[in-house]
């Protein structure tokens, strides 16, 4: 791999010939000259300097560890308890434990895949797909779990945000009077995402690490409150902990599967780990990696204080009488919301909407380096504040319509998990033994081999539960009828 000047411009040859995995989305700007990897001695292909990824190198454990925690900690933690309540408590601290050992070797992995070379670093996911599996595998294989754990992230924020704005502003108007009471949830969508793009102005994401200290602030938050006052509150009469009653044993299986999927699904942000990663510098001395796996180690202690106690007390305070199709906060709203002080009601509210907007700025981030390497492509100029802007605004519009016209699919949220799960247990694992090439039979092959096929496995089970769950319950699929996510289930008056 070595530099040439093409139009003196430095640009990285591959001497694979792997294009850029951002080509799918849009077209590449010469035939053999791809930025898709930039040198430790800070000389980067200058597409590189201008892309809002990779703009600013100036990144640190710290950051790190702001960006990890805002994109970790998300409202699908809630739904913990309710796994719990399937599984026991034996199995469920089991497969909790489990998933985060699992799920941390997976970006241990992934933060040494950053820079598997001398001269080389793979600043985005699809990117090292790409050249591990090959430039149609790769694509295959990583295109639509990373397209949807950005985009579809935030969908979902935009429907938990401003269902969350809904209740705060019910909560502080009463008055069925009130113009906020009045407002539909479209309406209430398309308030959090003008904030949302307010916020996305900012030029780069490491200059979002402000925004991503906020983020984490709020998810510990609001996890804390939850389970502590679940606790204080007391276990309300009938709580059991035997797993419910299934119609048969295949709905007993399908149950199970269900909870083993929410508890996978609570650990997220392995689609974003070689972006924050590609905020950092680097150099022979002082790779990148270092400070990185710091930031790791900081952010999953912390993601492990939050979930481990919001998983057992949830379960303990509501055993097998949570809902189903609820989570903590449901639970919390529908036996002890109207005993508890409105102003920690809209406290609660108002934590989970900064930390919806915070985290739908990480999400977003691949997104708009993807949209703004079209324009550099064919401009060959870095974007002005007006193109960022407008790119910032088309996408804020594009994931509104679909939250509000596809407002149903949070239910859906199970099946297409279960499709994106091998991004974070399996193809880790798969492009380790790709890159750097492990003595075969070794230790290192089998551990990743096993675990690899092992997220495949998982990921198929998964998705067959979550395919039949739709069969034997349905779902409704009413477009443009938005309505609150059962996750923000509102007291009972």
């Amino acid at each position: 791999m070595g530099e040439v000047m093409v139009d003196e411009y430095p640009l990285v040859q591959v001497v694979t010939t792997v294009p850029s995995p951002i080509q799918e989305v849009v077209p590449k700007p010469q035939e053999d000259w791809l930025p898709v990897s930039d040198s430790r001695k800070e000389v980067p292909s200058p597409q590189e300097g201008w892309l809002p990824i990779t703009q600013s190198r100036k990144g640190g454990a710290f950051t790190s560890a702001f960006h990890l925690l805002s994109s970790g900690i998300g409202i699908q933690a809630l739904l913990l308890p309710v796994a719990f309540s399937k599984l026991g408590w034996f199995w469920g601290i089991a497969c909790l434990l489990l998933a985060f050992a699992w799920q941390l070797y997976t970006k241990w992995l992934l933060v040494q895949l950053h820079e598997p070379g001398p001269g080389t670093r793979y600043s985005r996911y699809l990117q090292l797909s790409v050249v591990a599996f090959g430039p149609k595998l790769g694509k295959l294989l990583a295109l639509f779990p990373v397209m949807y754990l950005s985009g579809g992230t935030c969908v979902m924020l935009i429907n938990y945000g401003g269902s969350s704005m809904k209740l705060l502003f019910r909560t502080l108007c009463g008055d069925s009077s009130c113009i906020a009471n009045r407002l539909t949830g479209a309406e209430w969508f398309m308030v959090f995402t003008c904030l949302a793009i307010i916020v996305a102005q900012l030029p780069n994401l490491n200059s979002m690490s402000g925004v991503s200290l906020l983020g984490t602030a709020t998810a510990i938050s609001y996890c804390t409150f939850l389970w502590i006052l679940s606790i204080t509150k007391g276990r309300p009469a009938g709580v059991s902990y035997s797993p419910p009653e299934a119609e048969s044993r295949t709905a007993r299986i399908g149950d199970v599967l269900t909870a083993i999927g929410m508890i996978a699904l609570a650990f997220r942000g392995h689609n974003v780990v070689l972006e924050i990663q590609g905020t950092m510098p680097s150099n022979p001395k002082h790779p990148s990696q270092e400070p990185m796996w710091r930031g790791v180690i900081v952010s999953c202690s912390i993601i492990t204080a939050c979930l481990f106690p919001l998983a057992i007390a949830g379960y303990w305070a509501y055993g097998n009488r949570i809902p189903a199709n609820g989570g903590l906060l449901s639970a919390f709203s529908e036996f002890h919301g109207q005993n508890t002080k409105k102003l920690v009601m809209r406290m609660i509210y108002l934590l989970i909407v900064v930390n919806s907007l915070c985290s739908y700025q990480i999400y977003a981030m691949p997104v708009f380096d993807n949209l703004e390497f079209r324009y550099i492509s064919k401009k060959n100029k870095p974007c002005s504040r007006w193109v960022r802007a407008a790119i910032r605004v088309f996408f804020g519009g594009l994931t509104t319509f679909i939250a509000v016209a596809v407002s149903f699919l949070g239910s859906l949220g199970p099946l297409i998990g279960g499709i994106a799960l091998p991004l974070t247990l399996a193809y880790p694992c798969f492009m380790w033994i790709a890159i750097k090439k492990p003595r075969r039979y070794g230790a290192m092959w089998y551990l990743n081999l096993g675990l690899g096929y092992s997220g495949i496995i998982l990921s198929v089970l998964l998705v067959a539960a979550a395919v039949w769950k739709i069969v034997d319950k349905g779902i409704d699929a009413r477009f443009f009828n938005t309505h609150l996510s059962p996750l923000l289930k509102p007291p009972q008056s």
